[in-house]
């Protein structure tokens, strides 16, 4: 199930991401005097009263900017920005917190951006939804709490004065926060399997998918970041249901737009959150990339499972050998990802596509796999024979037994009598052994250790 997201909202330097960070317990946002250092969306996994949620830190965007503030983006650029950040942060996040300043007090930016989400709330049930909370920062005196009374005229209900970067006061604020969460309730059971479409722009997302679905579902066109929606399309592929989620192109960090591409980006990821399986697309002729290496990082994150699909293959010259020689270079960038399968397709002329499904469905089938406790002893035997774990300060390894403890992803504990003798690398062998007898084909494998005595 998605986790509830929580967008952090307004103009520059109102300490968004210092509160981001206090949210995700550590330093994930570059935190600067400077108005505008954030310049891209960063998001993190955070938790209250243990319930998990997903924090959005946004480039604060400032619609009055006249030239004394040090930002890259002209004037005339920030209403449209302002608009679009503010907008697609009601449409998309569960809970959006829209942070002023309490030392300056109210300014024509905060009633802009304030405006802006009063109109485009819509009620549900006679609320507002999602709802908005005025989060009036740096009030750290008294002074600065006493003001934030005259924030009441955003027409945004109670000021929450808080310290983001002491803490104070905003564990009262998240009480608040996590109770306006929307209900999970009984949701309907969704039984298809959830296929994302994810990479960077312009690679041939909505081609592949409208080859897919057999017909214009997407719009497809060569300009980068035409999708801006994650767009569900439900098909039937031999009988089984499937979900494909197209995606917006995800951009290097630093070269995501501020406003409408940052949100974007964000369904791209709450995309891979709820896939089975994730489609990483390639551009063939512009080679793997460190946004590729990048993208593929966020879904072993996630715990996906995936196949990478090499596009625009008819576009590029070959001869016998060149299938091979970008084989060799795409395992060398994702070395991490050395289990994910690779195609080579042409969303445009159709080559191959007939293969992307089956092999995505293989790939959710094995992630759903379960092996006996038997089986699994049988290979940790065979994997300590064949090399036996090292010693570490004269004490040795020594592994009793494993199980499956659950799947989807597929996930083992090993009952060790030291969990800090298993050294990662020898943990990476094991996993190695295990896909040697059992793919797991396109899989991330956990592996846990847990400490057990000896009878």
């Amino acid at each position: 199930m998605p986790k509830p997201v929580v967008a952090l909202v307004g103009r520059p330097n109102v300490g968004k991401s210092t509160l981001f960070n206090r949210l995700a317990g550590e330093r994930l946002a570059i935190v600067d005097d400077t108005p505008g250092t954030t310049r891209d969306r960063i998001f993190a996994d955070s938790e209250w009263n243990g319930i998990p949620f997903t924090v959005v830190d946004t480039g604060g965007i400032d619609p009055t900017h006249g030239g004394r503030t040090p930002l890259s983006v002209g004037s005339a650029e920030f209403i449209e920005q302002i608009r679009a950040q503010a907008q697609i942060a009601i449409r998309d996040a569960d809970v959006v917190l829209l942070l002023v300043d309490g030392e300056t007090g109210p300014t024509p930016a905060d009633q802009e951006v304030a405006g802006i989400l009063r109109r485009h709330q819509r009620l549900v049930e006679g609320k507002p939804t999602p709802p908005v909370f005025l989060v009036v920062n740096k009030c750290e005196s008294a002074r600065a709490r006493q003001n934030a009374t005259a924030f009441y005229e955003l027409g945004l209900g109670d000021p929450y004065p808080v310290s983001a970067i002491h803490g104070t006061d905003v564990g009262d604020l998240l009480d608040e926060v996590v109770k306006a969460f929307p209900a999970t309730g009984e949701a309907e059971e969704d039984e298809s399997v959830k296929i994302a479409i994810v990479g960077k722009p312009n690679a041939g997302k909505s081609s592949l998918l409208n080859r897919l679905a057999g017909e214009e579902r997407a719009i497809v066109s060569p300009i980068a970041g035409t999708t801006r929606d994650a767009i569900d399309t439900k098909i039937t592929f031999d009988g089984i249901p499937i979900t494909l989620i197209d995606t917006a192109g995800i951009r290097r960090r630093g070269k995501i737009e501020r406003g409408v591409e940052q949100y974007s980006v964000l369904r791209s990821f709450k995309a891979i959150e709820r896939a089975d399986v994730v489609l990483l697309m390639i551009d063939a002729l512009e080679g793997i990339t460190a946004q590729d290496a990048h993208i593929a990082g966020y879904i072993l994150d996630e715990w996906k499972s995936c196949v990478v699909l090499v596009n625009k293959w008819d576009a590029l010259p070959k001869d016998t050998y060149t299938m091979e020689a970008y084989t060799q270079i795409v395992r060398r960038e994702l070395n991490f990802m050395d289990y994910v399968p690779l195609l080579f397709i042409s969303a445009k002329t159709g080559q191959r596509v007939d293969q992307v499904l089956p092999l995505a469905l293989r790939v959710q089938e094995e992630r759903l796999a379960r092996l006996s406790t038997s089986k699994i002893n049988d290979i940790l035997q065979k994997a300590v024979d064949y090399q036996p774990p090292p010693s570490h300060a004269g004490r040795q390894l020594k592994i009793y037994y494993g199980t499956q403890v659950r799947s989807d992803p597929p996930t083992f504990v090993l009952f060790v009598n030291d969990p800090a003798l298993l050294h990662f690398s020898y943990m990476r062998y094991l996993e190695n052994r295990i896909r040697a007898e059992y793919g797991f084909l396109g899989t991330p494998i956990k592996l846990a250790a847990k400490g057990h005595r000896e009878k």
